[in-house]
């Protein structure tokens, strides 16, 4: 009798926590059986339905949505390309044997010396010619590996091609470890300032805001002011002068490491915070952390050298050497007059209503070194976007770029496009573009995942844009030897951001930068540039 009723008093316990309300504003109306058998019913009535379940129970329904149609149209050709070393080695010396042929018979009946005389000048003409060509496609295809370094990658790409071209260099890589370091150190630093001023604030421990600091207090992504910071700060490095580790191309490790002291520290820091420590107290102490966080990242990653000697053999297998410098004297004479970061501008397109165009825009707590400079979007329509990046490829430039790198992506034969995949024809239901890209990025269905470089452009008979060849970090054993092609409908829908030099920016644009920035949440969807899935084992 007195288990029956203990077992009564359980079961009304247990009724009465199922009728428990989570929320008044919750449906009471459950998901009948009913309901469920129509549901079935109306699956199988579809011979279709059937089919497509037999499909992909065996396959990856990702790839089975892939159009055939589009594969087999979608062509990597582009009319307007940043012009490539050997392409215009060629067309000059086509052009300077017709030249030769006509002079030959205007000259029959000049002297010997004017004739080389001539052609002395017209080979310092030829030569003055390839020294303005520009590389299209650098060599080697760079690989990021398992790690979220996206950003630095295709920043050093865009970087490395007026370099390469400069010095008559034919395969190089600037260092993205270099920067990885630098960027781990600054970025800790920055970290544990942004949760000493949220407590000096009044952020709880609980709230949204220090809750998203610590649920990921340091990470392989970043924007593009973040670059310019490191790059302004600590110069760059030819990649042979400090190469990768393994944690370099596997980070998910090292960043564990880093991420539970840096909690711990926050701990520490807020302790003190509300113990009235003073400014000197609280440095003292993060100078203390930071020892720590340099010796786990340079263990990890090596340290980067003070000053080297980079030498090299040219295309022309002449030995060359730059002499003992720093990599911010290496930067400053030898890549800045090539391509000066400080020149460069982010221009966003951020459809959503809240955030209109014509505006600036900031993001709490996003950057990387104290005191730097602060990251700057300058939002602006999507077709603004489109004709810098455009007229930079015309202009002999590439592009970096932030998009969603996942969505509609056709990953075998390496092309974006809104068409890459039927969904609807295997679901009966549209997928990924059921709501416009602003819904989705209010609804956490879109963000920033990925930085990769614009190499070309396919334009119509009117110049307008069709299709964009792009340059990945994944290494040339994927997609199109490492290159995609990027159609101008998915350009709308999924880029978010572009950099490109001031020059290729109309006035009214550049002077949306003199603004004082609107300032995003820490969490807005327009933050860190980091794929999330290169970055995990």
């Amino acid at each position: 009798m007195l288990v029956k009723s203990f077992a009564a008093v359980i079961l009304k316990s247990r009724s009465v926590n199922l009728l428990r309300k989570p929320t008044a504003a919750m449906s009471t109306v459950p998901l009948s059986l009913d309901i469920l058998s129509k549901f079935r019913n109306d699956f199988y009535s579809d011979p279709k339905n059937e089919l497509a379940q037999n499909v992909c129970t065996r396959f990856d329904p990702f790839e089975v949505a892939i159009s055939r149609k589009k594969t087999e149209t979608t062509l990597h050709v582009y009319n307007i390309k940043i012009q490539d070393v050997s392409q215009v080695r060629s067309n000059v010396r086509r052009s300077a044997r017709r030249k030769r042929s006509r002079s030959a018979r205007r000259r029959r009946s000049r002297s010997a010396r004017r004739k080389r005389s001539r052609s002395a000048r017209r080979t310092k003409r030829v030569k003055e010619t390839e020294a303005k060509a520009i590389d299209s496609e650098a060599k080697p295809v760079t690989n990021q590996e398992n790690s979220g370094r996206c950003w630095l990658f295709a920043a050093l790409n865009v970087m490395r091609l007026p370099f390469m071209k400069k010095y008559g260099i034919e395969e190089f890589e600037f260092s993205q470890s270099y920067l990885f370091f630098w960027d781990k150190i600054e970025r800790a630093h920055y970290w544990l300032n942004n949760i000493v001023a949220t407590a000096r604030q009044g952020e709880q421990l609980e709230g949204r805001l220090v809750n998203f600091l610590l649920k990921d207090p340091i990470n392989d992504g970043g924007q593009w002011d973040m670059i310019v910071n490191l790059v302004n700060k600590y110069g760059v490095i030819p990649k042979k002068c400090f190469a990768e580790s393994f944690s370099s191309r596997r980070s998910l490790h090292m960043n564990a490491l880093i991420k539970t002291k840096l909690r711990e520290y926050a701990k520490e820091l807020r302790d003190k915070v509300a113990a009235n420590a003073t400014d000197e107290d609280i440095q003292c102490t993060i100078q203390q952390q930071m020892a720590v966080i340099y010796n786990i990242v340079a263990t990890c990653l090596g340290t980067p050298p003070e000053k080297f000697n980079y030498e090299y053999y040219n295309k022309e297998k002449a030995y060359n050497s730059f002499g003992m410098l720093t990599p911010q004297e290496f930067y400053e004479k030898h890549v800045r007059p090539l391509f000066d970061v400080n020149n460069k501008v982010c221009l966003v397109s951020d459809p959503r209503q809240s955030n209109p165009f014509g505006q600036l825009y900031t993001l709490h707590c996003l950057g990387n070194v104290v005191g730097g400079r602060q990251t700057a979007y300058n939002n602006q329509p999507i077709e603004t976007l489109m004709t810098a990046v455009k007229d930079s490829i015309a202009g002999g430039e590439a592009v970096w770029f932030g998009c969603e790198v996942s969505k509609r992506f056709e990953r075998k034969n390496g092309f974006e496009d809104l068409d890459a995949q039927d969904y609807r024809l295997v679901f009966n239901t549209e997928v990924q573009i059921g709501m416009n890209k602003a819904d989705r990025l209010m609804y956490g269905d879109s963000w920033m995942t990925h930085a990769m470089v614009f190499t070309a452009v396919g334009t119509d008979e009117k110049g307008n844009p069709l299709k964009f060849r792009v340059e990945n970090s994944y290494s040339d054993k994927e997609y199109d030897k490492g290159y995609l092609l990027l159609t101008a409908p998915w350009f709308r829908e999924f880029v978010f951001e572009v950099v490109v030099d001031k020059k290729y920016v109309p006035d009214e644009v550049l002077q949306v930068f003199k603004q004082e920035p609107k300032v995003l949440p820490a969490w807005d969807p327009m933050g860190t540039l980091a794929c999330p899935f290169c970055s995990k084992e």
